[in-house]
């Protein structure tokens, strides 16, 4: 098949590369057709063996209590592997535990790898599966060692004896170079074709089996983007799973950065993905509103949901996740500037507060700071924190373009709210048509955030900035 490989399989405490440890380890080198070394060792994990893995490959803790660790037998195992490729089924488990428990101890393992799961799929397209059980069925294969390291090392040597046999060595040669010039970095289930993914800007979706998108993401480089979530998969717990569940992976292009940003955005909340931990929907969403007058109780109440119009933003502070985030941020700011919780509403009570006794109040609440007083620190303490009116008189159209691939997009926004995102000047006017001012609802921090920092991130109008008509 190759020059010279390792057929490796390793048994493990679990699937996660970075929390679980490899308890056995076995090995085929092959060099010119013929088997030069045979090797296998268990290795004591420094953890307990699960009962669930237990049963599934028979090996439990006492069979491992007096073996080595992973650092003695490296050794061994770098001396196999040195000028060799390893091969191995699903090789991105294998090579990621191994990668792993190598730095652990100090050494930056570097080795070509090539999946028999991906060469089992080119070699035999028409099949429908190419696990190992299943490659047993299709061939015949038996073993009595099945979820043992050897005992899977052996069946796949059977294989690749049965797929020279059967398809000629030249073909198997042929497919194995291809796949090793092609990268092993692809997981082997993937359905999706890398070079059908565009390298231009977007969003993209991992999926599993299920209709929930594991990940969703963006990038100006979609086709790399996607490629080096593979290649991390070994150090980040998220990217091995994104790897060990990914079946295949859509994408929605846009015209630049911002429109990925905004898309991403929107998918994210829309399709809530199992692995996004950011841009979820904001469904306790709030903020401060200042009352009107100094002597007003309590200055401040919370303002959550629709009631976020952005009309009111000139007297509206802050934007919280939860009411528990917007209470401890108001909190923290009293006791930088000296305000009284009483007034705030924050603390109950009449009288002279707990926070004037101890110092941290000015005493509006004993009549020692007059309530205007009070009330103009509270506004330049908040200031940083208001939320900035409308800067224009309608809706405006953020015009992208990617002249390489040749696709322009404008951006529509009002009052902060993200109308949508059109391609032509047809389908602007049918957007601009059909909106509705008194439309509920829409507002959103993200879109806000996003916006915001377009529209003063440059000196002057941003380009592109299309001031719009009302209709």
């Amino acid at each position: 098949m190759l020059p010279c490989y390792v057929l490796l399989d390793l048994e493990t405490t679990g699937s996660n590369p970075v929390h679980d440890r490899i308890t056995e380890v076995a090995a085929l080198r092959i060099e010119q057709g013929d088997v030069v070394a045979k090797w296998s060792r268990l290795v004591h994990p420094g953890q307990r063996i699960p009962p669930f893995i237990q049963q599934l490959t028979g090996i439990d803790d006492a069979m491992v209590a007096d073996a080595p660790a992973f650092g003695a037998v490296l050794p061994e195992l770098l001396a196999l592997l040195n000028g060799a490729v390893l091969v191995a089924h699903n090789v991105r488990f294998d090579h990621g535990f191994l990668k792993q428990a190598a730095a652990r101890e100090g050494v930056d393992l570097r080795v070509k790898t090539l999946c028999t799961v991906r060469l089992s799929r080119k070699l035999y397209p028409q099949a429908r599966g190419h696990g190992l059980d299943a490659i047993m069925r299709r061939h015949g294969l038996h073993t009595t060692a099945r979820h043992r390291a050897m005992g899977d090392v052996a069946l796949l040597h059977d294989w690749l004896g049965i797929a020279t046999a059967e398809l000629g060595a030249p073909a198997v040669q042929a497919a194995a170079q291809e796949l090793l010039r092609g990268g092993a970095s692809v997981p082997p289930q993937l359905e999706t074709p890398i070079d059908d993914i565009p390298d231009g800007p977007g969003v993209y979706l991992f999926y599993g089996e299920g209709d929930v998108p594991l990940y969703i993401g963006k990038s100006v480089r979609l086709r790399g983007r996607v490629l080096s979530h593979f290649q991390a998969d070994h150090r980040d717990a998220k990217e091995m799973r994104i790897a060990q569940d990914v079946r295949r992976v859509e994408w929605r292009e846009t015209a630049g950065e911002f429109g990925a940003l905004l898309l991403e955005a929107q998918l994210v909340k829309n399709l809530q993905p199992l692995l996004n931990r950011q841009l979820r929907r904001e469904r306790q969403l709030c903020a401060w509103r200042l009352a009107d007058t100094a002597d007003a109780l309590p200055l401040l109440t919370l303002v959550r949901g629709d009631e976020l119009d952005p009309q009111q933003f000139p007297r509206l502070y802050g934007t919280y996740r939860s009411k528990r985030q917007a209470v401890e941020s108001l909190r923290t700011l009293a006791q930088r500037h000296a305000l009284c919780p009483q007034a705030l509403g924050l603390e109950s009570g009449k009288g002279r507060c707990f926070a004037h006794q101890i110092g941290q109040c000015k005493g509006v609440c004993c009549g020692k700071e007059s309530a205007a007083q009070h009330h103009l620190r509270l506004q330049l303490a908040l200031a940083a924190e208001r939320l900035r009116a409308w800067p224009f008189s309608g809706p405006i159209g953020l015009r992208e373009q990617d002249a390489q691939h040749e696709r322009t997009d404008i951006h529509v926004f009002d009052q902060w709210r993200h109308l949508g995102t059109v391609r032509t000047e047809a389908e602007l006017a049918e957007l601009l048509e059909g909106r509705s001012d008194d439309a509920p609802g829409g507002f959103d921090l993200d879109t806000y955030r996003l916006l915001l920092g377009r529209l003063l991130g440059t000196k002057g109008p941003p380009a592109g900035l299309m001031l719009l008509d009302r209709r």
